[in-house]
């Protein structure tokens, strides 16, 4: 039966039960009954909701195999619970193909994620700055900048989901659970800077609890806290000390930017870091944010750094293609593409000789 498929599909385009009875047709009754199975739709109805709602039969008719455990949205209070609902099927059916990639595979070659480490305890927000150089040093990351972080939480064995959900600025990123699979969701539409602090705060969120002290304040505010986290992160307070000195009267907008430039953090956020870390003063730190907003630096900035891509899963339906694992159809149909277009890519575009080496 379609019900659970159909509300999904109609949810990811954001359509009510009548919106999606307009475009086919029907009346609104009629969409209800197909979603909770107590009528099934006629072929020539099946092919027009298909049409409508940019899915195959093979979605509608696959057994509902994901069910996202513990989400956390990082949301504006204005968002709206439709488009939470988009962002959720969407990484839904992202997350279904990676599980059904792992399952046709007999041993899959991501790791999964845990995190066994004697790191320091965090009594104070202070803390944190040590606690991140620690996780650095277990991960044997040393102090230089991350070039991606997309890549290291994927190698670390947590899923990382790029939504192309039109968020219109109301989503802030979600993190979730799914077979103890941590998973962090950003969007397509974002800077990179953007994404990379999202990532590292989604991670904050993920690895601080552990190692938080029973005897914090009642009033702690772990949202604070993971923003720390991910400044840390990114750029380590030694490696902040060695670009600005320890103390500072002002700092110019370019050195902002050749460190944004450098480390993926944004020109604000590492302004930020030097007032958290006492190299500037609280006052001339409001005097940043005054010259960002009368210039229109809090909405875009002048320097612009690339958004990240995730590219793992799309690697291993190639792998698993070249491994014999799976068909090419059903490595066409996991990254939702035709067959002919997945032989272009699988190719670049040239025919391969079977029996020939390729360097």
């Amino acid at each position: 039966m379609i019900g659970i498929r159909l509300k999904m599909a109609r949810e990811a385009k954001g359509l009510s039960m009548k919106g999606l009875a307009d475009l086919v047709g029907l009346s609104a009754n009629m969409i209800k009954k197909y979603e909770h199975n107590t009528s099934m739709p006629s072929s020539d109805v099946l092919l027009c909701l298909m049409d409508v709602l940019d899915v195959e039969m093979d979605f509608l008719f696959r057994p509902v195999q994901v069910e996202l455990g513990e989400v956390e949205y990082r949301t504006k209070s204005s968002t709206p619970k439709k488009l939470l609902k988009q962002i959720t099927v969407d990484v839904t059916k992202q997350v279904e193909r990676w599980l059904t990639l792992k399952e046709l595979w007999l041993d899959f070659p991501v790791k999964p994620y845990r995190l066994e480490a004697d790191l320091p305890t965090v009594h104070s927000l202070d803390d944190i700055e040590q606690f991140a150089d620690a996780l650095r040093e277990h991960w044997q990351l040393g102090t230089n900048p991350i070039p991606n972080m997309i890549d290291l939480l994927e190698d670390l064995g947590i899923i990382v989901i790029i939504s192309d959900v039109n968020t219109d600025n109301k989503f802030d990123g979600l993190q979730a659970t799914i077979n103890d699979t941590p998973i962090i969701v950003v969007s397509s539409a974002w800077s990179g800077d953007r994404q990379r602090f999202t990532l590292a705060h989604e991670l904050g969120h993920l690895v601080l609890p552990a190692y938080l002290s029973h005897d914090l304040p009642t009033d702690w505010d772990i949202e604070k806290a993971c923003n720390r986290f991910a400044g840390a992160f990114l750029l380590p307070k030694s490696r902040m000390i060695h670009e600005f000195g320890e103390k500072r009267q002002k700092i110019s907008a370019k050195e902002l930017a050749y460190l944004k430039r450098e480390y993926g953090l944004s020109m604000r956020a590492i302004a930020y870091r030097a007032k958290d870390l006492d190299i500037i003063t609280a006052t001339y730190h409001k005097t940043i944010n005054i010259i960002f907003n009368q210039k229109g630096w809090h909405k875009k900035e002048p320097e612009v750094y690339e958004s990240e891509n995730t590219h793992t899963f799309k690697q291993l339906v190639y792998r698993a293609v070249a491994e014999q694992i799976i068909s090419e159809s059903k490595g066409a149909e996991l990254l939702g593409m035709s067959i002919y277009q997945f032989i272009q890519e699988q190719t670049l575009g040239y025919e391969v000789n079977d029996a020939a080496d390729v360097d």
